[in-house]
Formats: structure tokens, C-alpha cells, sequence
């Protein structure tokens, strides 16, 4: 198993470091990420990398997979609209703060709206 050496500065690295674009132009092949673990551990080895080889979709996206995607862009779209609509900031961040540290409450503010615009969306 190779060993990585961070340079000064560097702690950790997480996430995709390199990815293969889609058009294949100036790109590698394969995904480089790196994980950064977290847990207590007496190792102070935490970090790891990992090649991902490129993959092809083996099945036709089915129609309750465009389904859940329509329903999530419909979301997302919701989401951005309310955020820049200024009659709803006020009474969103304080239904946010009032929800936020009870139990079971959204402890983001996109999590809150998601929350919001789905139930909106679903009926």
C-alpha cells in the first residue's frame, strides 16, 4: 500500500481530486479521489486514495427514474425561486429558527426549504 506525504499546509484531502469530463477532451480516465476518515483511531494514516475507472450505464433510465428526477428539479427550482423571492425571507428564516433546534427539526436552511417546497410540490 502506497503512502501519501502531504505537503505543508495540507492536512487532509477529500473528494474527487480529478474526474474524467464527459466529452472526453483534456481529461484522464479514470476518477482520482481521496477520503479523509475522521474516526478515532491510534493510526495516523487517514487518508486514502482511490482510481475509479470511468463507467457506462448498463439500462435504459426507467420512467420512475425521470419521475424522481423531474420531482427533484421541480424542487431545486422551487428552492432557488424562494430563496430570491423577498416577501418569503423574513417568515422563512423565523419558521426556520423556531423549528431548528426542536426535535426532529431541520438543522439547515436548505434542508427547511426543501422541506417547504416539497410538501408544496407533493400537494
Amino acid at each position: 500500500m502506497a503512502k501519501v506525504e502531504w505537503s505543508a499546509g495540507i492536512d487532509s484531502v477529500s473528494g474527487a481530486l480529478s474526474k474524467p469530463s464527459k466529452s472526453g477532451q483534456h481529461s484522464c480516465s479514470k476518477m482520482l479521489l481521496g477520503t479523509h476518515r475522521v474516526a478515532a483511531t491510534t493510526s495516523s494514516d487517514c487518508n486514502r486514495l482511490f482510481l475509479r475507472k470511468k463507467t457506462k450505464r448498463s439500462t435504459p433510465v426507467t420512467s420512475d427514474e425521470r419521475a424522481w428526477r423531474n420531482r427533484f428539479k421541480l424542487i431545486v427550482q422551487a428552492i432557488n425561486a424562494r430563496r430570491k423571492d423577498l416577501s418569503h425571507v423574513a417568515e422563512d428564516l423565523a419558521a426556520f429558527n423556531a423549528q431548528k433546534d426542536t426535535a426532529g427539526g431541520y438543522k439547515t436552511m436548505r434542508q427547511y426549504l426543501w422541506h417547504v417546497c416539497a410538501a408544496e410540490i407533493n400537494g
